[in-house]
């Protein structure tokens, strides 16, 4: 893989995230290459799995999801199965941004999107805390986005 990201690669993959519209022609430009290798380049890293997509990236403030918090989740059981009918639970849920399996304490992190603190309960009640083989949750509300991304450096 090492070979495939050499310095043109990874400068056209940040050029990419930072903005997935730009023409061909000025991130040919931009990475001292004609539009032809440039292209080349683009769909042999799509066909190669490293470009999986392109998409708009929304701002949840513009879109009045202010309020974010996170729920760990504790599970009652813990064999693939219960795992199984709880990823498919979760995934069906919108508010949910994004959800991660921990190791340590607990076995869920949700970072969870909502208007405000009444919408946050709300999804709390009816959506989460229906989801198969819950045990326990615990709420931490974000005060601040210190650091928000949603691309990795290159």
């Amino acid at each position: 893989m090492s070979d495939v990201l050499d310095p043109i690669n990874r400068r056209i993959l940040a050029e990419l995230v930072a903005n997935a519209r730009i023409p061909v022609s000025e991130l040919a430009a931009r990475v001292g290459l004609s539009k032809t290798p440039v292209a080349l380049r683009i769909r042999q890293m799509e066909e190669m799995g490293l470009i999986t997509g392109y998409r708009a990236i929304l701002s949840p403030l513009r879109l009045g999801l202010t309020h974010v918090t996170y729920v760990e989740v504790k599970m009652s059981d813990t064999r693939q199965t219960a795992l199984d009918r709880f990823n498919t639970g979760v995934r069906a849920i919108p508010e949910v941004e994004e959800c991660y399996m921990i190791a340590g304490g607990f076995d869920y992190l949700l970072k969870v999107r909502s208007r405000d603190m009444t919408h946050f309960r709300q999804i709390m009640a009816d959506r989460i805390s229906a989801l198969p083989f819950i045990h326990a949750t615990s709420s931490y509300v974000s005060m601040e986005a210190v650091i928000e991304q949603n691309w990795m450096a290159v």
